[in-house]
């Protein structure tokens, strides 16, 4: 089976991780993975929601959206429909998910660090690479509260990043493009940290029920295959 872009079966997209891509964010990161983009930007509030307020934890969370020309055709906004999208609702709250699970949430205080993630061009895995730049994002804005001497240490546990791993033509494929996505009989988005240990793990199959040892198989292959996204984290990371 040759794929679109020539890579192997088991090799990731190109991952590129831009830093401080926004001059008035505490944090931001412009994130390539193939021709999909996204911009991710961490904005911090000295505020935590109503239901956790006095119990001296942090909080962060996501916002996800699509630009309407991120796509083939015009895609209308959220506002247009007057309420976000089912899955825009889903999407930001995964992102959320993942990030809190390595965030140190009573180190932070009562903070809110907000995660924006806005798709620039969509080629498939926009999920993914959401939750892959807005880690660097993260990370960016929680070294400024320390290098302002707000906290004493940057409150992560871990590194986190996302890959999705789909069945075409009964091949197990790393990363999926659109094309690919779109004519997968199964596909999983998987979120791990660096230490490998399972944050998320979605999957769905469009035809017949798979087996408990592809499960096996397919966060192997996501762990493996997500080591230059981790590089591509720390490389960023670096340059701040």
């Amino acid at each position: 089976m040759v794929r679109r872009d020539g890579r192997r079966l088991d090799e990731a997209r190109p991952t590129t991780i831009t830093p401080g891509f926004q001059e008035f964010a505490e944090g931001s990161a412009l994130i390539e993975v193939g021709n999909t983009r996204v911009l991710c930007a961490a904005s911090l509030e000295e505020r935590v929601p109503g239901f956790l307020r006095g119990q001296g934890k942090g909080w962060v969370t996501a916002e996800y959206s699509m630009l309407p020309r991120s796509t083939n055709t015009r895609t209308p906004r959220d506002r247009d429909a007057g309420r976000i999208s089912g899955r825009s609702q889903e999407i930001q709250r995964l992102i959320g998910r993942s990030l809190r699970a390595v965030t140190d949430l009573e180190s932070l205080g009562e903070r809110t660090v907000y995660l924006d993630c806005d798709v620039l061009q969509a080629d498939g895995g926009t999920r993914t690479a959401s939750i892959t730049g807005a880690y660097v994002a993260l990370h960016q804005a929680l070294k400024m509260l320390v290098s302002h001497r707000v906290l004493p240490r940057i409150p992560l546990r871990d590194t986190v990043a996302a890959v999705s791993v789909g069945i075409l033509d009964g091949k197990l494929l790393l990363d999926l493009c659109y094309e690919e996505d779109f004519g997968a009989q199964v596909d999983f988005n998987l979120v791990l940290t660096r230490g490998g240990a399972l944050v998320e793990m979605q999957g769905a199959t469009e035809g017949d029920p798979f087996s408990r040892d592809l499960v096996s198989d397919v966060v192997e292959l996501a762990y493996r295959g997500m080591q230059p996204m981790f590089q591509a984290q720390q490389e960023a990371l670096r340059q701040l």
